[in-house]
């Protein structure tokens, strides 16, 4: 019944918002630990900066945490959160590494 409903959601919110604006929804609510909510958040207290000015390095390991950033932890990262962050950069830099972010900074 959930995943009925979610499905149902899911078609809605992408028909009225484009991907940009879902993701930055998402990114703005997500969990990245116990009790620490949004992007912003979570730069803040792993990495003592605002979002806006994370490394490729330190975005990446926020991103290897989703969808389960209690099983992996951005303060204590397990090796396997470790080659996830790898590979996301690998996959940041086939799009254009920075250059690429910059051009899509969310908001």
């Amino acid at each position: 019944m959930r995943k009925g409903l979610e499905a149902g959601l899911t078609v809605g919110i992408e028909t009225v918002w484009t991907k940009r604006r879902i993701l930055t929804v998402y990114l703005n609510i997500a969990e990245f630990g116990n009790g620490v909510f949004g992007v912003e958040e979570a730069a803040q207290r792993y990495f003592h900066k605002p979002a806006s000015r994370l490394t490729m390095s330190e975005a990446a390991l926020l991103a290897a945490v989703l969808p389960n950033p209690i099983r992996f932890r951005a303060d204590a990262p397990s090796g396997y959160t470790r080659q996830r962050q790898q590979w996301i950069m690998r996959q940041m830099r086939q799009l254009g590494g920075e250059g690429f972010l910059n051009r899509y900074q969310l908001h």
